[in-house]
C-alpha cells in the first residue's frame, strides 16, 4: 500500500511538467475576430501549415464576428481553459481603443490576456478625392482653410478614425467625421466626392491609384509601403513624427503556462521570418514584424495603450459605444 500511495503521489506532482513536455498534443484553435477572407483571415491560413510542421498539431481557424472584435475577445478571455489550446488573434483595437470606446467591456486587454506574438503592422494611406486641387499636406491645409472637409473612416474609434483625427490634429485643421461599415463603401464615397479624405486600407489603395480615381498623399507608417513604394510616409511630407498603424497579434488566456508561452511564441517566430510569409505580408500592403520577447510585447501593449487612450479621449469619443 506504501508503495502505491508513493507511485501516486509521484506520478500526480510530475503531472505539470509531463503535461508542459508533451504539448501541444491536440490541435490549436486560432480564433479571428474578423470575417474569412480578410487580411487577417488570409494571413493566418497562410502561417498554418508551417505552424503546424513546428508544433505537430492541426492549427484550425474559427471565425468568431461580432461586436467590433468583443464577442471573441470575451470567449478567448472568458470561455476556454488556459492551457495554450485556443488562442486569439488581435487587430490593435481589440487590445487597445476598445478599453476607452466601450462604457463597459467584458474583458480587461491587458489583464485578461497574455502576449504570444506580434507578427505584422497595419499601414495606411491617406487618400483624398481626385477632382480635388490637393496634390500635397500643404495644399490640403491650404484647401481647409476656405474649404468645409469632411472624411470617411471605417467607423468610430478604428484606426483610420483615429489616425485622421491625429492628423487634423497635428495639422490644426477642422474636418467632419463621416463613419461608414468598412473599407470599401468609405472609399466608394471618396471617390465620388461625397467626402473628400480617407485613410485607406494598403491592400484596396494600389488598383484605386493606378487608375487615378483617388490621389494618395502619403502613408499613416514611418517606412513605405511594399507594394505602394512611390507614397511616401507622412513624416516625411509635413507631418514630422506622424505615425498611425494598426497591428495584428496573437494572445493567450492570462493563466497560461510559461513554457507553453514561450514555445508558441517561439513557434509564431520562426514562422514569421520566413521568406513567403513576409512575401504574402509585402504582398497584401503590411509590414513584416519580427516579433520581439514577450515581456517586450508587454511594454508594447502598455505604451499603445496610453497613447491610443490620450488620442480616443482628444477626440471626444472615449465611453461613447
Amino acid at each position: 500500500m506504501l508503495r502505491i500511495l508513493t507511485a501516486v503521489v509521484f506520478a500526480l506532482c510530475a503531472t505539470p511538467s509531463v503535461f508542459a513536455e508533451t504539448f501541444p498534443s491536440r490541435p490549436i484553435t486560432l480564433v479571428v475576430p474578423l470575417g474569412a477572407g480578410g487580411a487577417m483571415d488570409v494571413i493566418i491560413r497562410t502561417m498554418n501549415p508551417k505552424l503546424t510542421e513546428i508544433l505537430g498539431q492541426t492549427m484550425i481557424v474559427e471565425n468568431k464576428t461580432g461586436g467590433g472584435t468583443v464577442t471573441a475577445a470575451q470567449y478567448v478571455a472568458k470561455s476556454v481553459s488556459a492551457d495554450g489550446y485556443t488562442l486569439l488573434v488581435a487587430p490593435s483595437g481589440t487590445l487597445t481603443t476598445n478599453a476607452v470606446l466601450y462604457k463597459t467591456l467584458p474583458y480587461d486587454p491587458l489583464r485578461d490576456f497574455v502576449p504570444i506574438a506580434l507578427y505584422a503592422k497595419v499601414p495606411f494611406v491617406l487618400v483624398v478625392n481626385a477632382d480635388l486641387p490637393i496634390k500635397s499636406i500643404p495644399d490640403l491645409v491650404s484647401y481647409a482653410k476656405s474649404n468645409k472637409l469632411s472624411y470617411a473612416s471605417t467607423g468610430t474609434g478604428a484606426v483610420p478614425h483615429l489616425a485622421t483625427e491625429l492628423l487634423r490634429s497635428a495639422l490644426g485643421i477642422e474636418m467632419t467625421h463621416v463613419p461608414y461599415r468598412g473599407a470599401p463603401p468609405a472609399l466608394t464615397d471618396v471617390i465620388a466626392g461625397h467626402v473628400q479624405l480617407t485613410f485607406a486600407d494598403p491592400s484596396l489603395a494600389p488598383p484605386l491609384l493606378k487608375d487615378g480615381k483617388v490621389r494618395a498623399l502619403g502613408a499613416s507608417s514611418l517606412s513605405r509601403i511594399g507594394i505602394m513604394p512611390d507614397v511616401p510616409p507622412l513624416t516625411e511630407v509635413g507631418v514630422p513624427g506622424f505615425e498611425a498603424v494598426s497591428w495584428h497579434m496573437v494572445v493567450a488566456p492570462v493563466g497560461t503556462p510559461p513554457d507553453v508561452v514561450e514555445k508558441l511564441h517561439a513557434a509564431f517566430k520562426t514562422v514569421g521570418k520566413q521568406p513567403e510569409i513576409q512575401e504574402k505580408l509585402v504582398g497584401m500592403g503590411l509590414i513584416p514584424v519580427d516579433t520581439p520577447s514577450v515581456p517586450e510585447l508587454k511594454k508594447f501593449l502598455d505604451a499603445e495603450m496610453l497613447k491610443w487612450r490620450h488620442q480616443v479621449e482628444k477626440a471626444g469619443i472615449a465611453g461613447s459605444m
